[in-house]
């Protein structure tokens, strides 16, 4: 995360605890725009540190799952490339949606960390063990969750909470020192 966040011991011993980390997609992974070209098909754009957080956190041990209300083939194609084999798509009901995930993988809920920015991931962020929204995020999802992030959805917020996850659980240092 940005050094000039200030993380609270609380949220830092939620993400100790994380096992799976489950996010929404647009507003979340993209930056919520839907994109049509002339040929109806439609786009998204992803930030690539976000990519690279979630594949550290893959390295690590960390289950990556993907629950979204759309159905895009965009989507399914970046979990692809990122190894993401849990995902979810066309379901408005994410909170059933991740405690079925979590309970076919023999975790709990406090084992588990959601990223959502709008009314659809209200409750799976409320009952997440780490709830995570964004600052374009909906003002009541934003209340609810743990922490928001500095950056904005599509624009590397998930990155900040990989290094949240990787530095709560003491792999950070060890995971950079290849790049240094």
């Amino acid at each position: 995360m940005n050094d000039t966040k200030i993380v609270p011991n609380a949220v830092l011993d939620k993400a100790k605890k994380i096992k799976l980390f489950a996010m929404d997609v647009d507003g979340i992974l993209s930056d919520g725009k839907i994109i049509y070209n002339s040929y109806d098909v439609e786009t998204k754009a992803f930030h690539v540190q976000d990519g690279m957080g979630l594949v550290a956190l893959k390295e690590i041990g960390i289950i990556l799952a993907i629950i979204t209300g759309r159905t895009s083939p965009m989507v399914a194609r970046r979990a692809t490339e990122l190894g993401i084999h849990h995902v979810v798509q066309g379901r408005d009901d994410k909170f059933v949606a991740l405690s079925a995930l979590a309970e076919q993988l023999g975790f709990s809920l406090e084992e588990c960390a959601y990223m959502g920015d709008d009314w659809p991931d209200l409750k799976a962020i409320d009952e997440a063990g780490l709830g995570v929204s964004v600052p374009n995020g909906a003002d009541i999802v934003q209340q609810v969750a743990d922490v928001v992030t500095i950056k904005k959805g599509g624009d590397g917020a998930v990155r900040e909470v990989c290094e949240l996850i990787l530095k709560a659980q003491g792999k950070y240092d060890d995971f950079i020192q290849r790049f240094l």
